[in-house]
Parts: C-alpha cells; structure tokens; sequence
C-alpha cells in the first residue's frame, strides 16, 4: 500500500500548509451534518458523530465551530444531505473514485462529468471499479513522543492488519468489517488518530508517463476542489517527480 500512503502523505501535507483549511473543515462539517440526522447529536451514542468530532479534532478545528456544526445539524431546517459515488475511468485507463455528499444530485452529477469531459474521461457504470479497489479502515496516528515498537504493538492488537511509517507517522490499515471495532480498541488504549476513515485502496497501480499523469492529476484536483465532493482516490502510480511537482 505504499503508493497510497505517499498519496495521503502529500494530502496531509497539503491541508497542514493550506491556513484556512476551508475545504477540510467543509467535509468534516458534511460529515457532522449525515452523523446527527441519521443518529441525534449525542456522540456517546453515535459512533459515526463520534468519529466525525475526532477528525475534527485532528484537524485542529475550533471548538467553537465543531459546537456550531452539531448545532446546525440537529435543526429540522438544515438539509440532509445524499451520498453519491461515481465510479470513472481517466485517460491511460486511471481508474478514480469519487465520493460525494450533496443536497442537489443534479447539480453533483453535472460537475463532476462536466470536468470528466474536459479531460477526457468518462463515468462507468455503478460496480465497474469493484475489483480495482478495496475498502479499508485508515487511522493516521501521529507518534510524537511514543515508543515506536510499542505503538506498533497495541495497533496490532487493536486488529491493524498492515502499518506502515513515514515523516513521523504510522498508518494503521484494518478491514472494512473492523473498521468500528478497532476504532473502540484505539479509544480504550487511549491512541487519538489524526485521521480515521474508511477508504478505497487500490489493489494494482498502473503506471503513466509523467506528463501524462501530471493532466490526470490535474482532473483529479479539479474533482477534489468541488464543494460537493468529499473524497477522491485513484489507481495511479505516484512517481516521485509527479509528488515534487
């Protein structure tokens, strides 16, 4: 899995350098909103607002605007929003993932094949990309001024069932099914993730020439850029060139 660690190591770096982080704390506050309509505002008994608060957190959100979110969302006024996934094709035969949460699917639809076409790529069909990604929990854990063995020790015996480390971070990879599972180990051996989400890991990369996949990366910006759009992933080898780029 280490090309999709590079990818989300450039993606943490990225947010760390971005000051307003406005398009971070837009997804958090999407997934606080779902959270509390699909479960209340109590996080002790809602596992999902529980987790959302926590990314939160991770991204140094303020408290007054973590509080201001839940508050929304628990207003019969404010919009539940739908969850939206198109499963595409870049040129070079990019496989990419988008996931979405909106409250206009029309509007949803039409950005993201209007950025499709410009470069040209197309929309598959829903099950297309099944066997180019899996699910799996993701937990970026900061080390700090931990023990390197023993932190590798409890993710182990919290069911990670690969870690990997990089620039002074250990990502902690599970099965989709113990996703909540070792959510509750981590918060009972008292190890706060930065980060902890399900994500689409890809089980092959494919290879592109550089300049072509610089144009790839470029549709793949663009998607992550709009409003309606939560995550993105990809089956793109990353080059070192194209992360220095």
């Amino acid at each position: 899995m280490s090309g999709h660690n590079k990818w989300s190591t450039i993606k943490r770096k990225k947010g760390a350098l971005d000051s307003k982080r406005s398009k971070i704390f837009s997804k958090i506050i999407k997934d606080i909103t779902v959270a509390v309509k699909e479960g209340g505002n109590d996080p002790e008994g809602n596992a999902r607002l529980r987790l959302a608060i926590a990314n939160a957190k991770g991204a140094n959100m303020p408290k007054e605007t973590l509080q201001r979110a839940i508050n929304k969302a628990a207003d019969k006024n404010t919009a539940a929003l739908s969850e939206m996934t198109f499963e595409c094709y870049a040129q070079h035969g990019v496989a990419v993932f988008v996931e979405c949460l909106t409250d206009n699917n029309n509007r949803t639809v039409a950005a993201v094949r209007s950025i499709l076409n410009k470069f040209g790529g197309s929309l598959g069909t829903n099950g297309s990309l099944n066997f180019i990604f899996s699910r799996k929990g993701v937990f970026e854990i900061p080390v700090g001024e931990r023990d390197m063995e023993e932190l590798e020790m409890s993710l182990i015996e919290a069911g990670a069932e690969e870690i990997e480390q990089e620039d002074g971070y250990l990502t902690a990879y599970c099965p989709m099914e113990d996703f909540g599972a070792m959510q509750k180990a981590l918060e009972e051996a008292g190890i706060e993730a930065e980060n902890a989400e399900l994500q689409r890991i890809p089980n092959t990369l494919v290879s592109v020439e550089l300049e072509d996949a610089k144009k790839v990366m470029r549709m793949i910006n663009l998607i992550e850029e709009d409003d309606d759009v939560q995550a993105v992933y990809h089956n793109m080898e990353m080059q070192d060139e194209l992360m220095e780029e």
